[in-house]
């Protein structure tokens, strides 16, 4: 009796999780039933709070809403088939099994032997303490919920992120509209019938939907396109809809005053009314969506390369979305000569979407369209220019048509802009091909007065050959035709850029462009980008002309040479200043002359002799490889030109091509060296100069960037050498100039990298006694030579005195009204002849 009093007592005590570990198996059997049952309801749920029954033709929402109320009491039915009720011996049982050795069960066993034996008895009890103990630790079972190997594509997740979704984007009260959708209902809503309406405006104006019912009576202003949505509950006409702003979207039931539904999209300004109990009416203003402006902001210009820059601007009253440039070619002003004068090959406008802002407001866009259309046929011809915006209804704006000339990269080598040219005419019409290739045969028949590169002139031969073999075999397709013009590009860029065998003529190449682009009035970034690249020619040519005055500084010759020339860096940099300034004064006249006299300048500059060294000695053995090697690649050019037939006429000594050396002469189809020279002659010397160029040592820059730069130069040049002997050997003179060619670019790359290297090494070096450290490149003999004035001559040569003999501001303009008044003089004809054959000679001179 003690024992069982004692366990209702341990029992009393843990009341508690007893009935949380009772309440958790309810939980746990309700779920396992009726998940199905609760995930169908908050999809119904969800699905009422948006509002899809208020979007739906009544019928339908009733059949939905039916069918959906059918499988609810379906799930329900099941889930209460598959529900046992959970008891409290089953919630005391996982109590007790949750606890180690069972204790609430042994507190309730009875001993069953032994029970009049005191030691028996003993061990009974003291069992029954420690049981006691261990129940008094038991704490509530958690129930397991976990519906996953019931629910395996977590149907129940997707319903309450649905219910989620409503509660933060719907509105709950809406579900309750649901009940006008039950027959009979409609009498029972507020005493009568009732209505809903909402205005929703496009969602690229900004603007919130408007819950009709809230809004007063009277004058109401909504975009164009706002979408109207009425919704009649209660006895079908006992309310109706008048509206004359839009049209239904269909010609259903919906168009029916009196149809519980109805939809319309706003159109124009008008009268919207809900007649019947709690009516109302609004004067409805419709606010236009007027179509978006698009203008040219400014005048077309050039960047560099050739690029067009048009700026632009655009705006509409809710947002430009798009836009497009197009470039329509203008016939009419196209100066119709020579190759253009056929009729042109129709051709699309060009067109080009206008940049956007990534971020932020639209009503006002100004931008800048910037493309490169320097390939395309209608470059550097008068095309018409129409720009276009697009607005997020769909609504086209354009632009007044603009005429321009089409930006595009020009070219300042004459022989360059005229494989440009050809180019133009071969895509302005394929029956052009007969005359372009025409025009080329002319331009290679005599190469050596125009053509500086052998590799653009061997790209011109295989361009003549392929295309007077697609000419014979027909018409020239236009995918042949645009192959065609694209290798023109590309020689054409060869030809301006260059395939340039020194320093020097980098320097001069970059004088002729700066001096045709200022007599053909470039624009000023094409003038800037030419000064550039005269700035850095200049930079390399005083380089070699430092490393050529190392290796000949005892020579007695060039210290002659030396004497009568004094230039510093600062006076060079302060020429080209003055030029850069002359130019973006529009003063091009006086522009010209002094790139006249730099020319001069630079074509007779020299240097004072610098230290020497392993280094220099060095330098100067790959300088004398990289001339023999240049010196091999004319000579195998020559002989290519022979097999062109283009050598002069044999049997005459000193014809273009050939050494002229006294008592030697050409022989037919020979490069013209000393006597016979074969092929085999050609490939012995190449070798000659490739074992050379492996002897090379006590190269600079040892471990650093540029020798190693320099080093791997040399290996690429190594190779091509390599290569050149094998084409030589083979005959195969094109592809033994073409690896020249390589040989000789890497060549001067590696002599660039040592001559950077062995200035690094050298810097710091301190100036030689009695040298000036402010004149970098000259010295000169102050008695060496004087005008026919007496005059010392001046540090730019023999142009005259340094002296500042003219007092102002504009000394070059004084400079342009004297020429004016020399070459004034000289044209009179009543002024004795010795006084004009002397002003002559100073015009000629200046």
């Amino acid at each position: 009796m003690t024992q069982d009093t004692d366990a209702a007592r341990i029992l009393a005590r843990l009341a508690w999780p007893i009935r949380v570990t009772w309440a958790g198996l309810w939980a746990e059997r309700l779920a396992r039933a009726f998940w199905p049952a609760w995930s169908l309801a908050l999809v119904a749920l969800a699905a009422l709070a948006f509002g899809v029954q208020d979007h739906l033709p009544l019928a339908l929402a009733q059949g939905l809403v039916g069918g959906a109320g059918l499988a609810l009491a379906v799930l329900v039915a099941l889930g209460l088939r598959r529900f046992r009720r959970p008891l409290r011996a089953e919630a005391l049982a996982r109590l007790d099994a949750a606890l180690p050795g069972r204790p609430l069960a042994a507190l309730t066993d009875a001993q069953a032997i032994g029970a009049g034996d005191p030691a028996s008895a003993a061990v009974w009890a003291a069992h029954l303490a420690r049981m006691a103990a261990r129940a008094q630790t038991a704490r509530p079972v958690q129930p397991d919920l976990r519906l996953a190997s019931r629910d395996r594509y977590a149907l129940r997740y997707a319903a309450l992120t649905a219910l989620v979704m409503a509660a933060l984007f719907g509105s709950i009260w809406r579900a309750g509209s649901v009940t006008a959708l039950t027959p009979g209902a409609g009498p029972g809503l507020a005493g009568g019938p009732v209505w809903e309406g909402w205005a929703q405006p496009p969602a690229y104006t900004g603007r919130p939907s408007l819950y009709l019912p809230d809004l007063a009576a009277g004058t109401l202003e909504l975009p164009v396109g706002t979408r109207l949505s009425l919704r009649l509950y209660g006895e079908v006409g006992a309310l109706r809809v008048e509206q004359d702003v839009a049209a239904p979207e269909a010609t259903t039931a919906q168009t029916v005053a009196e149809a519980p539904a109805q939809d319309f999209v706003l159109a124009a300004s008008g009268r919207l009314a809900v007649v019947g109990p709690g009516g109302r009416e609004w004067q409805i203003v419709a606010l236009p969506d007027r179509a978006p402006t698009v203008a040219v902001a400014g005048e077309i210009t050039r960047e560099t390369g050739g690029r067009l820059n048009q700026p632009f601007t655009a705006a509409d009253d809710y947002g430009v979305v798009a836009g497009q440039a197009s470039f329509a070619l203008d016939l009419a002003a196209v100066d119709r000569r020579h190759g253009l004068a056929i009729d042109p090959e129709p051709r699309d406008p060009v067109t080009l979407d206008l940049p956007m802002p990534l971020s932020g407001d639209r009503a006002e866009v100004a931008e800048t369209l910037v493309d490169d259309l320097s390939k395309h046929p209608f470059a550097n011809l008068p095309v018409r220019l129409s720009l276009q915006a697009e607005d997020a209804a769909g609504q086209v704006g354009l632009s007044d048509p603009v005429s321009v000339v089409l930006p595009g990269r020009r070219f300042f080598d004459p022989l360059a802009a005229a494989v440009i040219e050809l180019r133009r005419d071969l895509l302005w019409s394929a029956d052009n091909a007969p005359r372009s290739a025409q025009i080329l045969r002319a331009i290679t028949h005599r190469p050596e007065d125009i053509l500086r590169s052998e590799r653009a002139f061997l790209r011109l031969r295989v361009l003549m050959r392929d295309l007077d073999r697609a000419l014979a075999e027909g018409p020239l397709p236009p995918d042949r035709r645009d192959d065609f013009a694209e290798a023109l590009w590309e020689i054409a860029l060869l030809v301006e850029e260059g395939d340039l065998a020194s320093a020097l003529e980098r320097l001069r190449r970059a004088q002729d462009r700066l001096d045709e682009a200022i007599r053909n009035g470039a624009d000023p970034s094409e003038i800037q980008e030419l000064m550039d690249d005269l700035r850095q020619a200049l930079d390399d040519y005083m380089r070699q002309l430092a490393q050529e005055a190392e290796r000949n500084g005892d020579d007695p010759q060039m210290q002659q040479d030396l004497q009568g020339m004094q230039m510093s860096g600062n006076q060079l940099q302060e020429m080209l200043d003055q030029l850069q300034q002359l130019m973006e004064e529009d003063r091009m006249a006086e522009a010209a002359e002094l790139m006249e006299m730099l020319r001069r300048l630079m074509e007779n500059m020299q240097v004072t002799q610098g230290q020497g060294g392993q280094g220099q000695q060095a330098l100067r053995d790959l300088s004398e490889t990289l001339r023999d090697q240049q010196g091999l690649s004319d000579d195998a050019f020559r002989a290519l030109q022979d097999q062109f037939g283009q050598q002069g006429q044999p049997g005459q000594p000193g014809q273009p091509g050939q050494p002229g050396q006294p008592g030697q002469s050409g022989q037919p189809g020979q490069p013209g060296q000393q006597g016979d020279q074969s092929g085999q002659d050609l490939a012995d010397r190449q070798q000659a100069l490739r074992d050379r160029l492996n002897g090379l040592e006590n190269l600079p820059g040892q471990g650093s960037e540029a020798g190693e730069a320099g080093r791997q130069a040399l290996d690429r040049a190594g190779r091509a050498m390599d290569d050149a002997e094998e084409a030589l050997r083979d005959g195969d003179l094109p592809g033994a100039l073409d690896r020249q060619a390589e040989a000789l670019e890497a060549m001067r790359e590696g002599l660039r990298n040592f001559g950077e290297a062995l200035a690094e090494e050298q810097n710091g070096q301190q100036p030689q006694p009695g040298q000036n450290p402010g004149q970098a490149f000259g010295q000169a003999d102050p008695n060496g030579q004087r005008d026919p004035l007496g005059r010392a001559q001046g540090a730019l040569g023999r142009l005259g005195s340094d002296r500042n003999m003219l007092q102002g501001e504009d000394v070059y303009r004084r400079a342009q009204d004297l020429l004016e008044e020399l070459r004034r003089r000289s044209a009179d004809q009543t002024r004795p002849e010795a006084e004009r054959d002397y002003l002559k000679r100073l015009l000629e001179r200046f």
